[in-house]
């Protein structure tokens, strides 16, 4: 099964000089916790709701007046409409990613998440593999 079989097509994004709050509000409209960046349809970058959180709101920024680019993780990790959902899962569980843009020739085609390989029968073991994986703590490098 290819991962263009169980992405989401219908993607919210935002640019990297939207405000912070606009970014929230389109997680909040589309019922998701990331929202790509993107620049002229290329994707340069993910925000996630985590991001918000701490590098905006416990930091005392200004939603309204902060800018994405200033908390989104630039360069994500991202997957072809055409690969494995094996093999999907795997990258999401060894970068410890639960949520991954889907681009084709350069341009974003979709998103998938964890929630949507767990829905699949055939991809649930998968699923819960990332997620365990995901959920261990990420030892410090030195």
């Amino acid at each position: 099964m290819k991962i263009k079989d169980v992405m989401t097509k219908d993607i919210a994004y935002v640019n990297a000089n939207d405000n912070v709050e606009r970014a929230a509000q389109l997680m909040e409209d589309y019922n998701v916790g990331s929202v790509p960046v993107c620049d002229n349809g290329k994707v340069i970058g993910i925000v996630t709701d985590r991001d918000i959180t701490l590098r905006s709101v416990a930091k005392g920024a200004e939603s309204c007046s902060q800018t994405v680019r200033g908390i989104m993780s630039s360069n994500p990790v991202c997957a072809s409409p055409d690969e494995d959902v094996h093999e999907v899962a795997r990258i999401m569980s060894e970068r410890q990613i639960r949520r991954l843009p889907i681009v084709e020739n350069g341009s974003l085609v979709g998103m998938v998440a964890l929630g949507d390989l767990a829905v699949e029968p055939t991809l649930k073991d998968n699923a819960e593999e990332a997620l365990k994986s995901i959920s261990e703590p990420c030892s410090p490098t030195m």
